[in-house]
């Protein structure tokens, strides 16, 4: 099936960098097609232009298209991860080169900003002990990387340190 929706990120010169960096940290990813400027372009010509490629089998498009638009933390991508390990892989790849930010959040070293989610945690918020859902959601207020046996313990009324 065709992917109708295809995020496409904005950079200054970086796509192709930021494309084979993203591909390290993701598996089943891979370099779809590379577009390059042509003679009378907006960027010299030969330089490249667009990257597309897949992370786990999503789509995005990276283009160089100059300085005038950077990222902010009004669109991130949420990592959906099934254990501390995914966590901790996602989440030491991502901030190597940028900035750990509160809950769960970071940007990497292109200024991309990710949520880093174990799917533990969404589970405790949708715990039908309501009490249980608000001491996890305090707690991970607390953390930068969520932390999923301190937010169980947490839910469970045992304090984080």
């Amino acid at each position: 099936m065709q992917q109708k929706i295809i995020p496409n990120l904005w950079f200054d010169t970086e796509a192709e960098e930021a494309a084979a960096f993203y591909l390290s940290v993701f598996p089943n990813s891979r370099i779809r097609k590379v577009s390059h400027y042509g003679e009378g372009g907006p960027r010299p010509a030969g330089m490249v232009m667009t990257v597309e490629f897949e992370l786990d089998g999503q789509r995005f498009v990276g283009i160089n298209g100059g300085p005038e638009f950077t990222f902010d933390e009004a669109v991130s991508f949420q990592i959906s991860c099934e254990n501390q390990e995914e966590v901790d892989h996602y989440w030491d790849r991502l901030s190597d080169g940028g900035e750990e930010g509160p809950c769960g959040w970071l940007k990497d070293r292109f200024g991309l900003s990710w949520q880093v989610v174990p799917t533990a945690f969404e589970e405790l918020l949708a715990d039908p002990d309501p009490a249980r859902a608000q001491r996890a959601m305090q707690a991970m207020f607390s953390m930068t990387k969520l932390d999923i046996a301190a937010l169980r313990s947490a839910a469970d009324g045992v304090p984080v340190t």
